[in-house]
């Protein structure tokens, strides 16, 4: 069976992830800053192994964690280290639990990290802020076992080809531990897979195919080339292709396509799917009631 994926937060699951702003911390001191944001980063931590253990009871093994797992992490105002933190040894154990976990029971984790990570900008502070914000991500993935950072390319700024040769520059600003994990995905605006495709086949980055953004932005592949173009991408490493699947709000005949509905229709689950060894992240408002719906649509639909 197809392995499926929730994406970051539950609908109706008591398990919450919780925040603060910089503007909270900053009306606070030093010190009550980090014994704030520790106890944040714990309880995280805390209620994402409780979050694998429900979906390892439902037989979903995937998950899509959450990117500001520690709060303002990389905020210039209010940044810090894992080693400030007053519970970074409690800390540093419960990231240990659920990498044993999600190991152990074959659970998949991902990143994917907010649209204002740009590689391709020219502006340097936008490219200096998402390197930064790209490493704490391979921290927190190191922390935690994920083995994919998952990320777009960005804007066009008029010229595609110059823009691409920029995110080809900068991927080379970031550590070992980001460009392990690093993959691209074709977006609705943008990039269609064709685009990316001499990028990553460049700088030995997987390819993730979003098939409801192919149909938004369509280029010359057909879906079933695209999936092989995916599945080929990964072959530089031994993790197993992502996919993301998603159905349009008000149907393809509804105006805007992009935005996402609460579930999967079935019929938009591409069938050249169904008897490949892959990972899809179910995009969908409904979060862990679409993705048990679908797992029982496929139950009926492949044969």
């Amino acid at each position: 069976m197809i392995r499926l994926g929730l994406c970051c937060i539950f609908r109706e699951v008591p398990v919450r992830f919780k925040q603060t702003t910089a503007a909270a911390l900053k009306k606070i001191g030093r010190p009550e800053q980090l014994r704030k944001v520790s106890g944040l980063c714990l309880s995280n931590l805390e209620n994402l192994l409780e979050a694998l253990q429900w979906l390892l009871q439902h037989e979903i093994r995937a998950f899509r964690v959450l990117s500001p797992l520690f709060p303002r992490y990389t905020h210039p105002e209010t940044a810090y280290s894992l080693a400030e933190l007053p519970q970074s040894d409690e800390i540093v154990e419960a990231a240990r639990r659920i990498r044993a976990f999600s190991r152990e029971n074959d659970i998949r984790l991902s990143l994917h990290p907010d649209q204002f990570n740009v590689l391709s900008s020219p502006h340097r502070q936008v490219v200096d802020n998402t390197c930064r914000e790209l490493e704490y991500q391979g921290l927190l993935a190191d922390l935690i076992g994920a083995e994919v950072i998952n990320i777009h390319v960005g804007g066009v700024y008029g010229d595609k080809a110059s823009a691409l040769s920029r995110f080809a520059a900068n991927f080379a600003r970031l550590s070992e531990r980001v460009r392990s994990r690093l993959t691209v995905e074709n977006d609705d605006l943008s990039y269609s897979p064709e685009d990316l495709l001499l990028l990553c086949r460049t700088l030995q980055i997987p390819f993730v195919y979003d098939v409801h953004h192919h149909r938004c932005l369509p280029d010359s592949l057909s879906e079933q080339e695209a999936t092989e173009e995916c599945m080929e991408s990964w072959r530089c490493r031994s993790g197993e292709p992502y996919f993301h699947v998603s159905s349009p709000r008000n149907g393809w005949q509804g105006g805007d396509p992009r935005p996402h509905a609460d579930f999967i229709d079935p019929l938009d689950f591409p069938e050249i799917w169904y008897k490949l060894q892959v990972t899809v992240d179910v995009e969908a408002k409904a979060k862990e009631l679409a993705v048990l719906k679908l797992y029982r649509d496929l139950q009926d639909m492949i044969v």
